[in-house]
């Protein structure tokens, strides 16, 4: 048996992206336990889809419980009510970027442990669901690009730079962000014979760091 401590957000407006100081000053935040009854096979089984020890499985499924207990609220409200099982997906997978992803667009691995799909399916998934919530998710977006800048490398001045991106919408949003800086920049492309990695040139890398306000990798010494 686990219980779990965990605080549940009741906010109408941050769904439909209105953040207005009406809203703002009704927001809460509400402490709400919950008692799970779970095997030690489904514990143990739990731990690993998470990436966990059994330890502290406790605390990493209270990331996910708030995305849950926010899902059904705006269901009981009303505020979400869906007749599609693809809708009930996205908009699950969309609260799971705010709370359980730290805000941050989740890799299609990570998808495919959590959802129990294929990785086509949650390429798709992943794909929706950045795209019916993009002015919610925006910043979750730029998050996501900042942190793969920051991890980005190279051995030279010459070469390009190399990241690992496991996830193609990224590698696309990334592309789309070139886009609109200026469309003759070279685009994000997958490094030969690599399975993940991709090669961003310098000229791309740089106006990309300018526009998501990242220091560039060369200027950290």
């Amino acid at each position: 048996m686990l219980t779990i401590n965990f605080s549940g957000r009741l906010n109408a407006a941050a769904e439909f992206g209105v953040r207005s100081q009406e809203y703002e000053q009704r927001e809460e935040r509400m402490e709400v336990t919950a008692t799970l009854n779970l095997s030690e096979q489904e514990q143990s089984e739990l731990a690993q889809i998470l990436g966990c020890d059994e330890d502290h499985l406790q605390g990493e499924l209270r990331k996910y419980a708030s995305a849950a207990l926010q899902e059904y609220v705006s269901m009981f409200l009303g505020q979400k009510v869906f007749k599609r099982g693809t809708d009930i997906l996205e908009y699950r997978l969309f609260l799971l970027i705010e709370d359980a992803f730290n805000n941050k667009v989740p890799d299609e691995q990570d998808v495919c442990r959590l959802f129990q799909s294929t990785s086509t399916e949650s390429r798709s998934l992943i794909r929706s669901v950045i795209s019916k919530y993009q002015y919610q998710l925006k910043s979750a977006l730029d998050e996501t690009i900042k942190a793969i800048l920051q991890s980005a490398t190279r051995d030279n001045e010459h070469d390009p730079y190399t990241v690992t991106i496991n996830s193609q919408n990224v590698v696309e949003e990334l592309n789309r962000q070139l886009a609109s800086i200026d469309g003759s920049l070279t685009p994000v492309a997958k490094k030969r014979g690599s399975v993940s990695i991709y090669e961003i040139k310098a000229s791309s890398y740089t106006r990309l760091c300018e526009k998501f306000d990242v220091n560039p990798e060369g200027d950290n010494g």
